[in-house]
């Protein structure tokens, strides 16, 4: 069964759960959480296909995929440590049929509005298109969720205004949450990530009072939050260089930021917000009236002319135009370095890293990840952030967009899965595999530099799993990076053979289970091999352990009664004895 307790999820919430299975939203909550209920209780028992999950159950990858790739950059570290298989289904589930198209509405693209192209996938836009809010369910309540305008300016005085219109109810959060709710706004290039604030041109004034720029933080203004209204204001004509300024309820705040011309180049820059746990609503200039006057001078930006305004990128226009990358490769040999090295120099992709790392650069608080100041269990996080990876996979699938899928993926039958969803997409294996000596040094350099380490059983059973890609029914290309397929084959097949020779890991030995041993009871948990990346049965894949728990329960209970018997023998003898001495 799924972690998801319905009972308390809203409405807006019920929705898009039965919308992500392509069930029917309509109806009272009470209907829609029948309905959510039904489908849960069938894919928990294997009915329905359901919406495809990220590398859980079966296949085993749950392990690497906690940590994404722990060697490059993701905080998954002692992946081994959380035993997530404990609370998921052991069944052999089903490969999911690929989800229904997310469908866009007719939309006068002329306007100044909230970009469904340019913002996270946690990010829910409204049917205007003028307001929106992040998810908030389970680990989602840790992330900062962003959207940009569709339009940005280079010229003129221009402003826009953004009401925080709730502070959505996170009560399953820790009370030791840093700023549960919090919201972010301003101005960013069209090539910026999400993270308003945290990188160069890119600007924000926060709920905490602070402004920040470059992940540099300095106090600014005043605090503000739910029914405060913030007015973002940008200034071109003020000579060399560009001011932006804020207010609050209508109180000027002064300049915060001053860039100058030069290093923009005549790039626009595009109102951008960021929130955690917030709902918020925007002006861009269509309401009628203002939430506050504005300062003389400046103009809506829905109200400059369309030649003066310039258009965000725009989406692929069909699947057909959307790319999938799938990462292949051991933690440590260099997958997030190479996806976030590959998005840098095709900015006009915007591509979406769907990895446990990534989730982590959005758990941020003042810019810093979350283990530089977490106090809870670092496990419990990691292992938040793999259910909001899972989910944030479903949501892809359905929206046009190029993505870069940051996980190990070394399991053939979890490659062939995972890429079942994107049917209609380019989908392409990249597959990073450098040299052994060249593993061992970077996973010693990752170990040195940010204290991370995947434990060693975890990496054999991966080693003993590991199939390399190959073209075919659900890849239309595989690339490798550093060893070619002939050398990378050879090393793989080592790998096999290293990981098999190894045996059980220490968590997974003989524990008294029915099943005999830990996991799916066999020698060695769950290596097959499948006899090849699509298809074919090999290798082992013993379902059965060399005992049933209740084989080995009745053996214990036997040796136990014959010990008593023996026990109370022996006593009696003695008794006797000592009666006779006694008696002479």
């Amino acid at each position: 069964m799924s972690g998801i307790n319905v009972k308390k999820l809203k409405v807006n919430e019920l929705k898009e759960e039965l919308q992500l299975r392509g069930l029917d939203t309509r109806g009272l909550k009470a209907d829609l959480v029948i309905r959510l209920q039904s489908a849960l209780e069938a894919e928990a028992a294997g009915e329905g296909d359901g919406p495809p999950i990220a590398d859980v159950g079966e296949e085993g990858d749950q392990q690497n995929d906690i940590g994404g790739d722990a060697g490059d950059g993701d905080d998954g570290t002692n992946i081994g440590g959380s035993n997530l298989c404990s609370t998921l289904p052991s069944h052999r589930g089903r490969s999911p049929q690929p989800p229904a198209e997310e469908e866009e509405e007719d939309f006068d693209d002329t306007l100044v509005a909230i970009d469904t192209y340019n913002c996270d996938l946690h990010f829910k836009v409204s049917r205007d298109r003028y307001s929106g809010y992040p998810l908030t369910i389970e680990g989602f309540a840790y992330l900062w969720s962003g959207a940009r305008a569709s339009y940005g300016v280079n010229k003129g005085r221009v402003c826009f205004e953004m009401k925080i219109n709730e502070e959505i109810s996170v009560k399953h959060l820790p009370s030791s949450e840093p700023d549960p709710h919090v919201v972010r706004i301003g101005w960013s290039l069209d090539t910026c990530n999400t993270q308003l604030g945290e990188e160069p041109f890119s600007y924000g004034y926060g709920g905490t009072g602070k402004k920040s720029s470059k992940c540099k933080f300095e106090d600014y203004g005043e605090k503000f939050g739910e029914n405060d209204v913030l007015g973002c204001y940008i200034d071109f004509d003020s000579g060399e260089e560009v001011e932006m300024a804020f207010s609050k309820n209508g109180k000027w705040l002064d300049v915060a930021f001053r860039v100058s011309r030069e290093e923009l180049a005549e790039r626009p820059l595009f109102p951008h917000v960021l929130v955690k746990n917030c709902a918020i609503e925007f002006n861009f200039g269509q309401k009628e009236e203002p939430f506050f006057p504005v300062p003389e001078g400046y103009t809506f930006i829905q109200k400059v002319p369309l030649e003066n305004r310039m258009r965000g990128t725009v989406g692929p226009a069909s699947k057909a135009d959307c790319e999938l990358l799938m990462m292949v490769g051991l933690p440590a040999s260099g997958k997030t370095t190479w996806a976030l090295k590959h998005a840098e120099e095709h900015p006009a992709k915007k591509y979406n890293i769907l990895g446990t790392n990534a989730i982590m650069e959005k758990m941020k608080v003042m810019g810093l990840r979350r283990q530089k100041n977490y106090s809870g269990r670092w496990d419990v996080l990691i292992q938040q952030a793999t259910q909001c990876l899972n989910r944030l996979i479903q949501i892809a699938a359905r929206k046009k967009r190029n993505y870069i899928l940051d996980q190990t993926n070394v399991y053939g039958s979890a490659q062939r899965r995972k890429m079942r969803p994107f049917e209609g997409f380019q989908r392409k294996a990249i597959v990073i595999c450098p040299t052994d000596e060249d593993l061992k040094e970077r996973t010693l350099k990752r170990t040195d530099e940010e204290g991370k380490d995947v434990p060693d059983h975890a990496v054999l059973e991966m080693k003993a799993n590991f199939v390399l890609p190959e073209a075919g029914e659900f890849l239309d290309d595989v690339t490798f990076i550093e060893l070619k397929r002939e050398e990378a084959d050879t090393l793989v097949k080592q790998y096999n053979e290293e990981g098999r020779k190894a045996g059980p890991p220490p968590d997974k030995r003989f524990d008294n289970r029915q099943g005999g041993f830990r996991g799916r009871g066999a020698p060695y948990q769950r290596y097959d091999n499948r006899g090849g990346p699509q298809g074919g049965r090999g290798g082992y894949q013993s379902q059965g352990g060399n005992f049933r728990g209740g084989e080995v329960e009745g053996f214990c209970g036997i040796y136990l009664v014959l010990n008593v018997i023996s026990f109370c023998v022996l006593v009696s003898l003695l008794n006797c004895f000592c009666f006779t001495l006694y008696r002479v």
